[in-house]
């Protein structure tokens, strides 16, 4: 289908090809969340919050099962050393997949627990160049729909950090009212991570020894359409996509919003796949689109 692109700088065509097509390339699922383009493999991994499974789509193979239950995954991302990283909506947890021929093989708990307590629901996370993690814990999956109801042990929504071989969970910040998305500038030195509930994006800067300062609120998602602050990616040139009202919006590194990418399903997630990083994946509610784009997204650590 023709994209459909809300332009509100010029500088958008820079990035967007308002003539590309928007393709459906799979559907019939319930919600969509947490994909992840494989490099080496070429796949794409995504999940199904409410199917409770994970998927593995190629261009060769369409859509198989990767891992059924999932515990109401959402969040996806690789580590350093190309195993993959997820968030668990019904468990609590983060945890670590070694992948075998793009299966899913040994699954390691990498956190589940703060100063005693259960963690909300960890959402989102990613990986910065020096192997450490850093993820939001909303409490969407202690919700009915989107995970399992039950009590919230924690008091606060927070960010975090995790060392992946000493498993030490290091809160970061903890007054969020829904953290959701989040991603690093290109040098690393700050991190963007938006609140669901306030819909705004905030910036932090990243000190020597990965604790954040900062936090002052860098742009707001404004805008027609169903749709709230969410999955957040960064190309090669410094501009941010983030879900929100009516698709994607797309902010250059001065937090200018430059247009809105609008999708025909309330729009979840996103990620840069194929050998060019070119190829804008989309999760969007029942179905997973893919975009070309003229700037390539950055390369995962």
């Amino acid at each position: 289908m023709p994209i459909s692109v809300e332009v509100r700088d010029p500088r958008l065509h820079e990035i967007i090809d308002i003539h590309a097509e928007l393709e459906k390339i799979a559907t019939g699922f319930e919600f969509t969340e947490g994909p992840v383009w494989h490099p080496d493999g070429k796949f794409l991994i995504f999940s199904d919050i409410v199917g409770n499974t994970m998927y593995r789509w190629s261009e060769a193979k369409g859509v198989i099962v990767f891992r059924r239950p999932s515990h109401m995954a959402n969040g996806n991302t690789l580590d350093k050393g190309g195993r993959l990283l997820t968030c668990e909506h019904a468990t609590s947890r983060v945890t670590r997949t070694i992948l075998e021929n793009g299966k899913a093989g040994e699954v390691e708990v990498l956190a589940s627990h703060y100063a005693g307590k259960e963690l909300n629901s960890p959402n989102d996370l990613v990986v910065r160049s020096d192997g450490s993690i850093y993820f939001t814990d909303p409490t969407s999956g202690r919700s009915e729909y989107y995970g399992v109801p039950r009590e919230q042990e924690l008091p606060f929504q927070g960010v975090y950090r995790l060392d992946p071989d000493t498993k030490s969970l290091t809160l970061l910040v903890d007054d969020f009212s829904k953290p959701n998305g989040l991603c690093f500038s290109l040098d690393e030195s700050q991190l963007f991570v938006n609140d669901t509930n306030r819909f705004h994006i905030r910036v932090f800067n990243v000190q020597p020894d990965g604790a954040l300062s900062g936090g002052q609120v860098w742009a707001e998602t404004v805008g027609e359409g169903a749709g709230v602050p969410d999955g957040m990616k960064i190309d090669q040139q410094g501009n941010l996509y983030c879900c929100g009202p009516g698709g994607i919006h797309v902010f250059d590194a001065a937090a200018n919003c430059l247009g809105v990418i609008l999708m025909p399903e309330h729009t979840a997630n996103l990620c840069f796949g194929d050998s060019d990083l070119r190829s804008l994946y989309i999760c969007a509610t029942t179905s997973i689109y893919r975009l070309r784009v003229r700037l390539p997204g950055r390369p995962l650590n």
